[in-house]
């Protein structure tokens, strides 16, 4: 499949089911306190938190200036391409290829090209971050299920 006919979804739905046989967790859209979203949030049964950045075309690729924001966020940080899309600007500096990861996906799975240097965030960060996910993911879930709860309530409570 070409990957200006993939879509951020299709990208999301292939590294979600990575994701699952690796044992992660993920959620779409979470919101960072530096005012960020991240395109995916995934977290391991250990606690560890992954954040995945989701391009596919090149235009975006190239455009992308906010994704050492999210660094502080997570322990690991990767790239999600669509497949087809060249990745070689990602082994350029800007874009940190020693500590940044790299998979490759469609609509049906994925592959990691390149593991993400593990960066420990500190205990604190770690149970504010995991309890914030936690949270949003079951206010999601309960506006799922009854879409009423979702009057005056922000990502935010």
């Amino acid at each position: 499949m070409a990957s200006d006919l993939l879509t951020a979804a299709d990208v999301a739905r292939g590294v979600c089911r990575l994701f699952v046989q690796a044992g992660l967790v993920a959620i779409p859209e979470v919101p960072l306190p530096n005012g960020r979203r991240t395109d995916l949030t995934a977290i391991d049964a250990k606690g560890r938190i992954t954040i995945v950045e989701i391009k596919v075309s090149r235009a975006d690729l190239h455009g992308d200036g906010k994704w050492p924001d999210y660094c502080d966020w997570c322990d690991h940080f990767y790239w999600a391409l669509a497949a087809g899309l060249d990745p070689a600007i990602l082994e350029t500096p800007d874009y940190r290829p020693e500590t940044s990861g790299l998979i490759v996906a469609d609509r049906y799975g994925a592959a990691v090209v390149r593991e993400a240097a593990r960066c420990d965030l500190a205990p604190a960060r770690r149970k504010a971050e995991l309890l914030r996910i936690g949270r949003l993911a079951m206010r999601r879930s309960m506006v799922a299920a009854d879409p009423d709860l979702a009057a005056g309530w922000g990502e935010g409570v």
